[in-house]
């Protein structure tokens, strides 16, 4: 089991809150890409914050939005898509989004939609 599946998300929400920021994004932008992904509402996102739960216990309750397989690219020297453990393509498809946001990427655009 990789180390990074005990990490709190308490812990990688606050890394991402401070590079978002830093970057002229909002907390509430960083909210809004997460829900997306995970399918959380506010409360859930809120939850999961205050009782420190891991980042296998966060994405087993996720609701995994059916456009994430949309989100592809390179983080961590790794493609996205190409990652073959579900719960660390789960992990990188959030760093991959918190990412977009960051370099300033526009929401409809993180926000993938299907093609119609």
């Amino acid at each position: 089991m990789h180390r990074i599946y005990s990490l709190s998300f308490a812990k990688l929400y606050s890394l991402y809150v401070a590079k978002v920021e830093r970057k002229g994004r909002t907390t509430a932008e960083l909210d809004e890409v997460i829900e997306w992904l995970t399918g959380f509402d506010d409360a859930e996102l809120r939850h999961h914050r205050e009782s420190e739960t891991t980042l296998q216990d966060f994405f087993a309750d996720a609701r995994l939005n059916p456009s994430a397989s949309l989100i592809t690219g390179v983080i961590c020297g790794m493609r996205v898509e190409n990652i073959e453990d579900p719960l660390m393509q789960k992990i990188r498809y959030l760093d991959k989004v918190v990412d977009e946001l960051a370099r300033g990427k526009a929401m409809e655009k993180i926000l993938r939609q299907p093609v119609a």
